[in-house]
């Protein structure tokens, strides 16, 4: 089972993000505080979660946080500044939408960008360990999950609704048929023989 925070002095809350990996659409973060005792014994790394479990534990999380709060950085900026500083950005965007006090922050992963004065600890695997880190990953998940859903109805050759924007083959097979989106990250390879794209206006 997961524990319920990192420290227990400060009022703590959980950062992840999703979606660093895709080829199309904005990285998601978001960041969660929860009360000292909250459990639940199904929440753990959206990952490895099925997705009608997700919606199941978003609502669950959103009913029972003390605060919580989503935000995006999209792939214009995600190619003007890097992925890895996007990241930083959409947990600082998160965290800004806050709307409740908040002392101390624990991050999935191994790095973070300092947001304004407070202490963090970055956790490699935390949403596998902490229930604040595990709500964050599955809002930042399912938030962009349906971000993603309503753009395969305007863009249905890339297989969106089924992969989200990951690098699947009918994602690729749609790249190399019908060219990139203006949702597409042109700074990743988003094809391995590094083809030319057609831009589409």
């Amino acid at each position: 089972m997961l524990k319920a925070f990192y420290q227990d002095e400060l009022i703590e809350a959980g950062c992840d993000e999703a979606g660093r990996g895709c080829l199309a659409g904005p990285v998601f973060a978001a960041s969660v505080i929860l009360p000292k005792d909250f459990e639940h014994p199904e929440l753990n790394d959206s990952k490895i979660i099925t997705e009608s479990k997700r919606y199941e534990l978003r609502s669950f999380i959103e009913d029972h946080a003390i605060a919580f709060s989503v935000a995006m950085v999209d792939n214009v900026e995600i190619d003007k500044i890097n992925i890895l500083n996007a990241s930083f950005l959409a947990m600082h965007r998160a965290l800004d939408q806050l709307n409740s006090k908040v002392e101390y922050l624990i991050i999935d992963g191994n790095r973070f960008k300092k947001y304004q004065t407070l202490p963090h600890a970055c956790i490699i695997k935390g949403d596998g360990k902490y229930y604040s880190i595990a709500a964050a990953s599955i809002l930042a998940k399912t938030y962009r999950d349906d971000y993603m859903t309503q753009l395969h109805e305007q863009f249905s050759g890339y297989d969106w609704v089924n992969n989200k924007g990951y690098p699947t083959k009918k994602h690729r097979d749609g790249i190399k048929k019908l060219g990139t989106t203006p949702f597409h990250r042109m700074s990743f390879t988003l094809l391995p023989d590094q083809l030319e794209l057609e831009f589409s206006k």
